[in-house]
This record gives C-alpha cells, structure tokens and sequence, in this order.
C-alpha cells in the first residue's frame, strides 16, 4: 500500500516503514539502545532525504525515550540535578546542530557530511563493541580471572574547577565536562539523528563515575528534553519533520521492542554487545558503499526538501 509523505516528498510503502519501525524498535528492545543510530540510516537507505530522515527520527527518539525515562522516575532512578546540566548543554548543541544542518544544507553538502560522519561514526564505536565483546567472551571461556575495572577511581576531569556536588549520585565533581558533553550529544543527536544514548551512557560512567543505577535514567531525561527542542527547531526552521513518517514509525517500533525484550532476557551482556557491535558495524560499511558506488543516475533534478533555508 503507497502512502505519499507530504514533507519527504516520496512515495512509500505504508507497510515497509511500518516494518522498518518495528526491526528498529526490536533492537531497540533487546540491545537496550534508543536505535536512532540504525533507523536514520535504513530510512536514507530506503529513499528517504537526509534531511527529512535525521528530523523525523528526533521525533521518534523523543516518543521512545519518554516511556524509558517515566518507567525510571518510577523507580527514582534519575538524578535530576545532573539531567538539568546536562541539558544546558545539550540545548545550546542542539541549537549549534541546528544552524550547522541548515548551513549544510544551502550549500548542498548535507547527504555527503551525514553520510562520513555515520562511516566514521558507526566504524568506530561498531569495531570497539565487537572486539571488546569478542576479546570479553574468549577471556570468559579460558575462565581466567579479570581484574576487577574501579569504575569510581577519581581522574583528572574530577580535578577541574566549578565543582557542583549532586547527592543523588554521590559526586562531587566539575560541572565543566557534564555541560561540554551535553553539548556534544546536543550537537550530533540533530546533526545526524541520534539519540546518543549509546555514547552518552559510556561516558557518564567512565568519564564522570556516575554509578550505574541512575545513568540510564538520567541520560534518558536528557534525551526526552534535547531531542524535543531538535525537533521543535528541525520543524520551525529547516521544515523537514514528517508527521505521517513519524507516526509510523513510532507504532512499528512500540511493537517491535516488546518482542526484543523477550529476546535480549536471554542471551549474556558480551553476547549482546558482540551482536550490535556487528550490526553497526555493518551499517557503517554500508554507507560507506553507497559513498563509494557510481550511482545509476549521475543527474537528477528535484525541488528541495523543506524549502529554501
């Protein structure tokens, strides 16, 4: 069944995206990641603009990461104080992606610029995954014993100036580097449609010694407020959200979640990073072909989507 999106200005099969959404949010589901990472690009893949592709998954994300992030306020596993500097940060990086996607697009370089940075982008975080996985899964069959990661070591981040103290997660530290790396989230989820749930949650953990129960939680508070502001912009100054793409997508990946869950319960955590480890790393080579690979028609000739910036 064809169905005309009105801002992508293309025709797709209701079904295909529908089918799309539910994969993504299986995935989703059973590697505990919002997917944006994967869904942006099987939407460029499928024909999709870029443009239009990268803003309607903000939206997307926003749905998503608001049923994550109620089920943890539930539970009181959201440090709040840290979600707030996280999202100073992650306002003005969403505002600077903003600028950057329009300035991008008027010189016709976004397709190019988004199609890199996922090659680079998912390259290296697919290859870290796969080989730590990898490497964690051998050291686990030789049964010899690891030494124990000291993930509350303090390190040089903690030594910087304006240091702010949030009781919920026992730290004192510098509110520098969680505002820089608000920013930085900020900054590629509208750049390139991401959520950063994956980069986000690491760094809060290694980097800022947040303890693990209320990393999700918050970084999903972030995720809800930053994307929402991306998509409020995407929509009032670029013009590329897609309302009917969105929505298909949204209750294909509700549905398809539920069933990754059931899936991701039973296989081990190296087992499930080996897999998504592959799965973006697979990505990543393929826009990397279609960077690479003469395409069938060097010329076209189209309307902009979005209008003029």
């Amino acid at each position: 069944m064809l169905l005309y999106l009105p801002v992508a200005e293309w025709p797709v099969n209701m079904f295909v995206i529908f089918g799309v959404g539910a994969a993504v949010g299986f995935i989703s589901g059973m590697f505990g990641v919002g997917g944006g990472f994967l869904l942006t690009p099987l939407l460029v893949f499928s024909g999709i603009s870029p443009a239009v592709a990268v803003a309607t998954v903000s939206a997307q994300v926003v749905a998503s990461s608001t049923s994550g992030a109620l089920s943890y306020w539930r539970r009181r596993a959201i440090d709040w104080k840290m979600a707030g500097y996280l999202l100073v940060g992650g306002m003005v990086g969403s505002w600077i992606g903003v600028r950057v996607f329009a300035l991008l697009r008027s010189l016709g370089q976004l397709d190019l610029v988004v199609g890199l940075c996922y090659v680079v982008f998912l390259g290296f975080i697919g290859g870290f995954m796969t080989f730590e996985s990898i490497g964690a899964m051998f050291a686990a069959r030789s049964k010899k014993p690891q030494p124990p990661k000291k993930l509350r070591e303090h390190n040089w981040i903690h030594g910087l100036p304006f240091r702010v103290r949030f009781p919920r997660s026992r730290l004192v530290i510098s509110a520098i580097p969680v505002i820089l790396l608000g920013t930085g989230i900020g900054f590629l989820g509208t750049l390139l449609g991401i959520g950063g749930g994956f980069l986000i949650v690491p760094a809060m953990i290694y980097l800022l010694k947040v303890p693990a129960n209320v990393v999700v939680g918050t970084s999903l508070v972030q995720m809800v407020a930053t994307m929402s502001f991306s998509t409020f912009l995407q929509a009032a100054q670029n013009h590329t959200v897609d309302i009917v793409l969105g929505f298909l997508l949204m209750v294909g990946g509700v549905i398809g979640a539920q069933f990754g869950v059931q899936i991701g319960q039973r296989l081990r955590g190296e087992q499930l990073r080996a897999l998504l480890g592959l799965l973006i790393l697979a990505v990543g080579l393929r826009f990397a072909y279609e960077l690479v690979v003469t395409p069938g028609e060097r010329y076209t000739v189209a309307v902009q989507v979005g209008g003029v910036p």
